[in-house]
């Protein structure tokens, strides 16, 4: 029986709560028979009544809670309803959650994960479909994570619970109703896969026997047009892109990319978030800093325009990154 990302999730919540008493949910509309905005909460306050609390409207108050109890032994999950409205607690996250373990010199931890929906392709406009998390990613102690289709969505969610330090969990939207594959399954047929072996892992998708024109970085549901778009590449030009794709967004894991960008030399990154300041430039200094001759190197990043997403879905697909761009990038760069 195939099962979805938005299971996974719920299932491995349950398990938590089973197997840990002292882990809570805390968030907004997450109780039956509502079960949270995206349903992954559902029947947990039925099962844990008192260890599901349905909060007030104020996202900095319900992240400030989820820090008190877990500087009193706890291990909270959040769910903050819509990614837009983490800027509401990055003060919470920047300036507390991430810092008292330093702070107080080891002598107290902050494991909480805060979980979100993040991301556009819903018509939900400006203030509802942004991928923000790039905002987070230079935060030392605070470990940002995002789930995709070949890891297990749920394994992923059981290590940031069980992980001492404070935990960002983005969930694409899209993500939800797609299902976990694996390897051989449709078109991942076409791939080898490897798996860095690491809590949060990286994964390595590469065309059997051939070596690859470029390499493209990528996490979360960009996987999806990535892989679409590596199909296409090999399929319609002949040109054999190599996967990286990253499960966790901070701290850094550059040992596939660099692995694969020494045989390629072409790096191109897949983000929807937008241009200006994002996951793939960084992913690119990187890269340009690992390396002393450069001379044979070439880079380029699909992004999300730097606008406001739109409500019109004409104009959201014009302004997020779609498979033609990476397919067009990809040719580009090789060419």
């Amino acid at each position: 029986m195939t099962v979805n990302v938005l299971e996974r999730l719920n299932q491995a919540l349950f398990t938590a709560m089973d197997s840990d008493e002292r882990v809570y949910l805390l968030g907004e509309d997450i109780t039956d028979p509502y079960g949270g905005a995206f349903k992954v909460t559902r029947g947990l306050s039925t099962k844990y009544p008192e260890r599901v609390i349905a909060t007030p409207i104020s996202e900095a108050a319900i992240v400030g809670v989820a820090n008190g109890l877990a500087l009193r032994g706890l291990r909270p999950v959040v769910e903050i309803m819509f990614g837009d409205f983490i800027t509401l607690i990055a003060d919470q996250l920047v300036n507390h959650a991430s810092k008292f373990r330093w702070m107080y010199n080891e002598n107290v931890r902050v494991p909480i994960v805060v979980r979100t929906p993040m991301g556009g392709r819903r018509g939900y406009g400006p203030t509802h479909s942004q991928s923000l998390e790039k905002i987070f990613l230079g935060v030392p102690g605070l470990i940002v994570v995002a789930p995709n289709t070949i890891g297990d969505p749920g394994q992923l969610l059981s290590e940031a619970i069980s992980d001492d330090n404070p935990v960002l969990f983005i969930e694409h939207k899209l993500l939800y109703s797609l299902p976990q594959l694996t390897s051989g399954q449709g078109d991942l047929a076409e791939f080898e896969i490897q798996n860095s072996g690491k809590a949060y892992p990286n994964f390595c998708l590469s065309i059997p026997f051939h070596k690859p024109d470029l390499t493209i970085a990528t996490y979360g549901y960009n996987f999806e047009l990535v892989r679409k778009a590596a199909l296409d590449l090999l399929m319609e030009h002949e040109i054999f892109a190599e996967i990286i794709l990253f499960s966790q967004l901070n701290f850094f894991d550059m040992e596939m990319l660099f692995k694969s960008l020494h045989t390629s030399r072409r790096l191109l990154t897949v983000e929807e978030g937008t241009y200006s300041l994002g996951w793939g430039a960084e992913m690119i200094a990187r890269a340009v800093e690992e390396n002393d001759d450069l001379r044979n190197y070439r880079f380029h990043r699909v992004t999300a325009r730097d606008l406001p997403i739109a409500n019109s879905a004409a104009l959201e697909n014009a302004i997020l990154p779609s498979v033609q761009d990476i397919v067009r990038s990809a040719i580009s760069l090789v060419s």
